[in-house]
């Protein structure tokens, strides 16, 4: 199996901590490593020479840092952003172009995740599912642990075998009674976003659904056209709305998992992924604190001091050259707050 691993995400959401220049899947945040280390750390079993890296030409040398086990050629540069149809596209060709064949997975790197094992049994045997039907994807769906309205859920089909749906739909973001009761039903699990799929299938799908973003690739890769120059040209569409949703019903199913998973894609999600309870407060860096509970507090500068009282349910993040407070259900303004700092001019924070 080849694993292919995105890394090029600027993680805005989790500002001040990730910046453009130093995002959240290089950030050290649980056990000493940065969740594009974890990820790695999670299939070393499936051979280096078979991990690879997409990522942004920025970060390339960030990755190479971290990762050194992985071949250089193994690190793939996106020379502009242009949302995930263009990058897995891009990262498909140039592997094909390298000689690989048969199954690809394709991972995340700033995800945590308690069950290794889990996941790793869960891409054998998302392998052998592919093995043996090529034509179709595999879609990992995580055992819920509660009703999570921010993410995306996979409705469960008919059951095929143990541990095996077939897929009905998809629902991103419903809202919270909706996914109450979503959850409730039991027929439903959260989208980490984990595919399984051989090579070709996919590629196919992108000739036949994408199919101007799938010349231009394939002139871009085979050296026809200049890759820095026309891949900013390419449309911004995600992966999901270009290919995944062109899948019918019957190319498809659902490998149900208990990864222990979670995405930490908010400052508020990161602290309920590094607590084992909602009341806990996480605290890093010289911070003292007097009575605050469900409190996300962490500072980065050693000759500063960052004291709290009182507080619930809020974020304090201090680095060398920002400061953010906000209460947890703020969270999701912080993109906006950035598109205000930049329309003042201060884009060199961002």
């Amino acid at each position: 199996m080849n694993i292919l691993i995105f890394a090029g995400g600027a993680g805005t959401r989790l500002w001040p901590l990730s910046r453009q220049e130093s995002p959240k899947q290089f950030e050290v945040l649980k056990d000493d490593k940065s969740t594009l280390q974890m990820a790695v750390d999670r299939i070393e079993e499936f051979g280096f020479k078979n991990i690879y890296v997409s990522t942004n030409n920025r970060y390339t040398n960030m990755v190479r840092g971290q990762v050194p086990e992985i071949p250089v050629q193994n690190i793939l540069g996106e020379p502009a952003k242009r949302d995930l149809a263009a990058a897995v596209g891009l990262a498909l060709m140039r592997l094909k172009k390298q000689g690989v064949t048969g199954t690809v997975a394709m991972l995340w790197a700033d995800h945590f995740m308690d069950k290794p094992g889990n996941f790793r049994e869960a891409l054998h045997r998302a392998e052998e599912l592919i093995e043996q039907d090529p034509n179709r994807f595999v879609f990992l769906g995580e055992q819920p642990r509660f009703a999570n309205h921010n993410l995306g859920w996979i409705h469960l089909g008919d059951n095929i075998e143990s541990g095996l749906h077939k897929f009905k739909e998809w629902k991103y973001r419903p809202e919270l009674l909706e996914c109450q009761e979503m959850f409730e039903s039991r027929q439903w699990m959260w989208n980490p976003g984990y595919f399984v799929f051989d090579i070709d299938f996919v590629l196919g799908l992108y000739k036949e659904h994408q199919p101007k973003m799938y010349i231009a690739l394939e002139d871009m890769v085979n050296g026809n056209s200049d890759l820095d120059e026309e891949y900013p040209k390419l449309e911004a569409i995600s992966f999901d709305n270009a290919i995944v949703e062109k899948v019918s019903a019957d190319q498809a199913v659902v490998l149900k998992v208990d990864l222990g998973w979670s995405d930490p894609g908010t400052l508020y999600a990161l602290k309920e992924a590094l607590v084992n309870s909602p009341d806990k407060n996480f605290e890093k860096g010289n911070v003292v604190d007097l009575e605050s509970t469900d409190c996300f507090m962490l500072n980065e500068e050693d000759k500063k001091i960052v004291t709290t009282i009182g507080l619930k349910g809020m974020v304090v993040v201090n680095t060398k050259d920002a400061l953010l407070v906000c209460h947890k259900d703020d969270v999701p303004k912080v993109k906006a707050l950035l598109k205000k700092v930049e329309d003042k001019g201060l884009g060199k924070y961002l």
